[in-house]
């Protein structure tokens, strides 16, 4: 399973595996909406068949209700005028030349009966008005002659019709609420069986390396006392890379865990490490660290160093012959936030690429894992509660990103 994830996620694919993973969801998007635009269409055909069938048959009622007297004479005519009449699903309403309801028909009898003849039952002459008008709304009347007189008849939309003509949607919103939930506990389980994957190598990692690492302290012990080289800067050097591969083994040990937050200076934070980093750099590329150098802010030192770690080493990779990593820090009172600019004079990154460099897989290097912005955003938001984003770049000029954290007064711990 191992394998196969770092098989997705390696640079050297045709495609990064975050762009294939959008380009199928658009296709998924697009394969929907075609479905949904097809559903829409093919409901929109019947409801608009279902909607001559009712017209003709409001006109054959009509017709029918203009003869009725003379059909009426005729037995053989008298039952089926009688229901054509009485058994019409569509709400009809006829009115008299001065606009007055005459008759109706297919109307809720709970409110279109007189008290008189049934207490349970009420008469609401707001119902007419509302019915009347709706009708006039969805079509136009046919005006009728019955007894010399002229009527106009008036109709509207069955229920069933109405139901249909809503249907595509209603159906449409349950599908889409459907895969929108089955996409989330899918995506949920898989960040989680990553996580344990990870979580799990991470450990192992940290594992691995602790048996190495106790050997060369002591082989360096042995080289001091061997050679008479306690002073020796070399031997200095090289018990630096010890302690720090201790940190890096401590990093990976913990991941999956809590992490613990103290209360320290930024900027002691970051110049310790920048002496650190820049004897390991090439003499080209210059550091600076400006800024408020009291501010405080809760960190996990070996965590956040690698935040820096990762943000330096990109920023010197992307500084082809000669240039300059700047670090300043900023202090917000009125929001109680800490600022940290790191700029580089490099080659820059694309506006359209400005969120997709912390997504894991991403890289320019041709050696790359595309991992450490990922690693650095987690860190950075789900650790220390903050946020980290570019905060501006020119391609050819450099870029720069901020990570704001909370200060120690303002930190509130949550869970990662």
């Amino acid at each position: 399973m191992f394998f196969s994830f770092c098989y997705r996620i390696l640079p050297n694919t045709s495609m990064n595996p975050y762009q294939k993973k959008r380009r199928w969801k658009f296709f998924l998007l697009i394969f929907a909406i075609l479905i949904g635009i097809a559903s829409v269409f093919y409901t929109d055909s019947f409801v608009k068949k279902m909607e001559r069938e009712e017209a003709d048959q409001f006109h054959l009622w009509v017709r029918i209700q203009e003869r009725a007297m003379f059909l009426y004479d005729n037995d053989d005519y008298r039952d089926v005028v009688e229901t054509v009449r009485t058994n019409t699903k569509t709400p009809v309403i006829m009115t008299d030349s001065t606009g007055m309801i005459s008759s109706f028909f297919g109307l809720d009898s709970t409110k279109t009966n007189y008290p008189d003849s049934d207490p349970k039952l009420t008469y609401d002459s707001l119902y007419f008005v509302r019915q009347l008008r709706q009708m006039k709304a969805q079509h136009p009347p046919d005006e009728m002659n019955f007894l010399g007189k002229k009527f106009k008849a008036y109709y509207r939309d069955s229920f069933i019709l109405t139901q249909l003509r809503y249907f595509p949607y209603i159906q449409m919103g349950v599908i889409f609420l459907f895969l929108l939930t089955a996409y989330a506990a899918f995506s949920s389980a898989r960040r989680d069986e990553q996580d344990h994957v990870w979580v799990g190598l991470a450990k192992e990692t940290a594992h691995q390396l602790g048996t190495p690492i106790s050997s060369l302290m002591a082989w360096v012990e042995l080289m001091k006392s061997k050679f008479d080289a306690e002073d020796d800067p070399l031997i200095a050097e090289m018990e630096n890379d010890i302690k720090r591969l201790e940190i890096i083994t401590d990093r990976f040990s913990k991941i999956g865990s809590k992490p613990i937050l103290e209360d320290h200076t930024v900027y002691i934070v970051i110049s310790d490490f920048i002496r650190y980093f820049k004897v390991r750099t090439s003499d080209k590329v210059k550091f600076s660290i400006t800024g408020d150098e009291q501010v405080r802010a809760m960190l996990n030192v070996p965590l956040f160093d690698w935040v820096i770690e990762n943000l330096l080493k990109n920023a010197a990779n992307a500084i082809e012959n000669e240039g300059s990593i700047s670090i300043n820090i900023i202090e917000n009172l009125a929001k109680e936030q800490v600022f940290i600019d790191v700029t580089d004079t490099g080659k820059g990154i694309p506006r359209s690429k400005f969120d997709a460099v912390f997504q894991p897989g991403y890289t320019t290097r041709k050696r790359g894992w595309g991992l450490g912005l990922s690693l650095t955003k987690r860190i950075v938001e789900n650790y220390h509660s903050g946020e980290i984003f570019v905060k501006d770049s020119e391609q050819g000029k450099g870029t720069t990103f901020r990570i704001i954290l909370k200060s120690s007064l303002r930190y509130e711990p949550t869970t990662a």
